[in-house]
């Protein structure tokens, strides 16, 4: 082994030995090695938002844009990631640890950090073992498998979450596997602690015990089209459930289905997502609810640099669920349009305009109107 010309001095002055320098060298240079294979990314996210009219009053099935960002400018969320994937070889791991600074932060995930602006996203330990086409296993803290859209914004076509975005859960900690069964289908189940999140958090139930078997089950497909399929080829189709306890009397569970699909014209994809949740916990929903919300997308690559991404969605939910308004059903409408225009490099910066419509003729938004509209910039620089 060749030796630094610092461990032949400390080796020659009796300090250290160097069969014990050996090892040290080696244990580094396989530390530095781990370390040369993970990767830092992340994302800085702002916003400056601007409800029109007077007043700055409830904007129900909003989240992460709501009545605390409007009619001024914000930090969202800064996110820093460090991670190592697997490698394509036989029993081989990696890792992915995630950190949240930002008041979206608390929105996410009740952390061992208190719920607050410093909180932990995806954690967890990848694992691949040699069954067949590859096992794939995440152990820690992970991302839900349903829904269209994701916690990191810049990830999604749109600025604002959906409504069915609010109605799933957004974190579990617990083990998923995940495996290829054909290069067009693949599948994933996991074991998780509960519905809702909360890191290392344990089942609950509202004015009973829970057994420790109780856990929540977790289970997705998604189906892509193959090249033969033409202008089709990529097309994606998901469906995903989630059942367990999430604080209430029994337990919480949504069904997901989802798909995207490419068209002949050139820069032109269409999305759609559909969103089903029952005895959601609530500290104003009674047992036996239930909700649902059904959204549809379209983006377009104009240019190089501008994209244009629309989506409306719908929600129908029980009282206590968007609002508390002594049974009456909630009906809600949103039409979203975003501008995505790349002026810098590695930032994505967008405009926004949104309008939410109360269907069933209730004045549920600022100032008991019957309908929201807001303006917002979102500037994000990711590395």
């Amino acid at each position: 082994m060749k030796f630094n010309k610092w461990t032949l001095a400390l080796a020659a002055a009796g300090v250290v030995s160097l069969g014990s320098a050996a090892r040290a060298e080696e244990a580094q240079h396989q530390v530095m090695t781990a370390l040369s294979q993970t990767t830092l990314s992340g994302y800085v996210d702002t916003s400056a938002m601007w409800m029109i009219g007077t007043g700055s009053g409830p904007l129900p099935g909003r989240i992460y844009d709501g009545v605390g960002k409007v009619d001024g400018f914000n930090l969202n969320v800064v996110n820093i990631t460090l991670q190592k994937a697997p490698d394509e070889g036989a029993w081989s791991a990696g890792y992915k640890a995630e950190l949240l600074f930002g008041p979206d932060a608390a929105g996410y995930n009740p952390s061992a950090f208190g719920g607050g602006d410093v909180n932990i996203g995806d954690a967890y330990v990848a694992l691949r073992a040699p069954v067949g086409n590859g096992l794939d296993f995440k152990i820690g803290s992970f991302g839900t498998v349903v829904g269209y859209e994701v916690f990191n914004a810049p990830n999604n076509p749109n600025y604002g979450r959906s409504y069915g975005w609010q109605l799933e859960p957004t974190q579990h900690t617990g083990i998923l596997a995940s495996y290829q069964l054909t290069e067009s289908i693949g599948i994933s189940g996991g074991v998780a602690n509960t519905w809702n999140a909360g890191i290392n958090a344990r089942a609950a139930r509202a004015g009973g015990t829970v057994a420790e078997s109780e856990k929540t089950y977790l289970g997705s497909v998604v189906i892509t089209a193959p090249e033969s399929f033409g202008f089709l080829a990529g097309s994606t189709l998901y469906g995903g459930i989630v059942d367990g306890l999430a604080g209430g009397t029994q337990n919480t569970t949504s069904w997901y289905a989802g798909a995207t699909l490419p068209t002949p014209v050139e820069g032109l994809a269409l999305g759609v997502a559909y969103d089903y949740v029952e005895d959601l916990a609530s500290a104003t929903a009674a047992a036996n609810n239930r909700a649902y919300a059904l959204a549809g997308y379209i983006s377009f690559q104009a240019t190089e640099k501008m994209r244009v991404n629309g989506r409306v969605d719908y929600t129908n939910a029980d009282d206590g669920i968007w609002t508390s308004r002594n049974g009456a059903h909630d009906e809600l409408l949103g039409v979203t349009a975003t501008l995505d225009y790349s002026l810098w490099a590695n930032v994505l910066s967008r405009a926004e305009v949104r309008w939410d419509h109360s269907t069933n003729g209730e004045g549920v938004f600022n100032r008991g109107e019957k309908n929201a509209v807001t303006v917002a910039a979102n500037i994000v620089y990711k590395f």
